[in-house]
């Protein structure tokens, strides 16, 4: 992994959200140097982005914690519906287990009670104004996805986004984790996907998610899981499997760490 570069940038607020998808982790070297961006133009309310120093992991996407120790990140995107969120959070409530949760800024506007509940307690992360493609954008259009999604969580949970972000199906380049870099987030991937997004329409099962996630187990695994239902049959298979996971991996000497914590 190479070093982390110091930037100074204009920190959004916030992310989770959509389907899952396989990710291309770019090794490119970029040099982050100081940004003020402009107010965004997406949604359609600016908002002006408060210029914090932290430190940006250019030109890659990490998929695990760089870190031998026997702890995992359950991490959840949010950008489709809300309805594995109740679940989602009584459970990790009421087994003292934590995570990071990837949100669109348009997740957080059509839900914003449930936004709130988790800037609460979890550390938001970036996943893009509404889980565009952003290989079919321009880099301008990247830009506007990035700081649209900060400006919006930000202003429904009154908290900012935490300085890291997901790409929408796991979709990138070197250009556009250039720009996003260069926002002042350093890009997450991840371990393993359980795919509960697939749904029991796409042959899973609250068993096959269990095993996915079980299977991978690793020192700095990071989980790849969602909020959402399945557009066709209405599952939540991770909100369902949770319990479980957080159960098993317990079982087998692993703790909980949030994202934050290592990057």
């Amino acid at each position: 992994m190479r070093g982390r570069c110091i930037v100074a940038v204009a920190a959004g607020v916030a992310a989770a959200a959509g389907c899952g998808g396989s990710h291309t982790s770019t090794s490119h070297t970029s040099s982050v140097t100081t940004t003020t961006p402009a107010r965004v133009t997406v949604p359609a309310r600016p908002h002006p982005l408060p210029v914090v120093t932290h430190r940006v992991l250019a030109g890659q996407i990490p998929d695990r914690i760089p870190t031998s120790r026997h702890v995992v990140a359950l991490t959840f995107d949010a950008g489709a519906d809300n309805v594995g969120a109740p679940r989602i959070l009584s459970v990790l409530a009421r087994t003292g287990a934590t995570a990071t949760f990837f949100m669109t800024g348009q997740w957080a506007e059509l839900y914003p009670q449930w936004a709130r509940r988790i800037a609460a307690r979890y550390p938001i992360a970036n996943h893009t104004y509404d889980h565009t493609d952003l290989l079919r954008l321009s880099l301008p259009g990247v830009r506007n996805e990035v700081l649209g999604a900060g400006a919006a969580i930000s202003r429904v949970t009154g908290h900012p986004t935490v300085p890291l972000f997901r790409f929408p199906y796991g979709s990138s380049d070197a250009s556009a984790l250039d720009v996003v870099n260069h926002l002042g987030y350093t890009a997450i991937g991840w371990t393993v996907d359980t795919l509960g997004w697939e749904g029991t329409s796409m042959g899973q099962s609250v068993e096959s998610v269990i095993a996915r996630a079980v299977g991978h187990l690793e020192p700095g695994e990071i989980v790849l899981m969602h909020v959402g239902s399945n557009g066709v049959d209405h599952s939540t298979l991770d909100a369902h499997a949770l319990a479980e996971i957080i159960a098993a991996i317990r079982a087998r000497g692993y703790k909980f760490v949030t994202l934050p914590q290592y990057f």
